[in-house]
């Protein structure tokens, strides 16, 4: 288990990181989301020992992170960190040498992954000769050469198109299931979707929301309604609790105050007799994060 306790973080007088908890079990799939500047990089560093905590606690498993155990840990930055003038085979070698594994078992990992990511050919080319699609490929198979314990993961799908999203979301979910702790942090929240059950969001390195996604939807006021079918649209704003309606060609969406509010549109909806579609949404966890960081920064 990853675990960070009252993890506090500053430069100089600014508070980069305040009082931040959360933990991470073996298997999960975490998400740490904010918009620049909200503290997630220093967090990340922190938690790999790159930066020391002004105060609070980091552990894995139970002990301090250190250079005992940075071998078990693999970081995909969202800047390019390769080094353009080696080969994949030479990056390749440097990174697994770094963790400690023997070049009979980098190269060995080394071409499973190519192989899985369709980029053998590449091997012994140079990185600076690599798209910026196959350079972030690289950049993704050199951060879990090592098949680490505690993977952290800045913006994986960078330059990605769908057909290799998939293929990293794939590998993603095989190291999840092999039991490592994966932090995984994005901007786009679709993605976040795929993989995450819990997270945090970060404001100005303070936690404005946490929790179990399916949970933080539950509670979250705000709904959706999607109606397809004629109705008198002037009417149906009228009911106590419709906040919005949006026409979308032969849809209407309907945002609600609650969920209690589902019974009165229904039954409005329900003296129509051509409705052919009537679905009840949750919101999104991009309205979500809209509506949290907005919150955050009005107070």
């Amino acid at each position: 288990m990853l675990k960070l306790e009252h993890v506090t973080k500053y430069y100089g007088d600014f508070k980069a990181v305040d009082d931040l908890s959360f933990e991470v079990d073996k298997g999960e799939i975490f998400g740490l989301l904010g918009v620049n500047g909200a503290g997630k990089t220093t967090t990340f560093r922190m938690i790999m020992g790159l930066l020391d905590k002004s105060s609070g606690s980091i552990t894995l498993d139970g002990k301090n992170i250190d250079y005992s155990v940075t071998d078990n840990i693999g970081f995909l930055t969202e800047e390019r960190s390769l080094l353009t003038k080696l080969t994949v085979k030479e990056q390749a070698i440097y990174f697994g040498a770094l963790k400690g594994m023997s070049d009979e078992d980098i190269l060995s990992r080394l071409d499973y992954l190519l192989d899985k990511f369709g980029i053998m050919e590449y091997k012994d080319k140079k990185i600076k000769e690599l798209s910026k699609g196959n350079q972030q490929k690289i950049q993704f198979i050199t951060a879990i050469l090592n098949e680490p314990k505690l993977l952290i993961l800045d913006e994986p799908f960078s330059g990605l198109d769908p057909f290799n999203i998939e293929l990293f979301k794939s590998e993603i979910l095989d190291l999840s299931k092999k039991g490592s702790i994966i932090i995984f942090s994005s901007h786009r929240m679709e993605h976040v979707e795929l993989f995450c059950k819990k997270l945090v969001i970060l404001v100005n390195g303070k936690t404005v929301l946490e929790g179990n996604i399916k949970d933080i939807k539950e509670s979250y006021m705000k709904k959706n309604i999607i109606v397809k079918g004629d109705i008198d649209l002037d009417k149906l704003k009228e009911i106590k609790g419709v906040e919005k309606v949006i026409e979308k060609s032969d849809e209407y969406d309907i945002t609600i105050s609650s969920k209690d509010v589902v019974k009165d549109v229904f039954k409005f909806i329900s003296k129509y007799p051509d409705i052919t579609k009537f679905v009840v949404e949750e919101p999104s966890l991009n309205e979500i994060f809209i509506s949290k960081v907005g919150e955050s920064y009005e107070k």
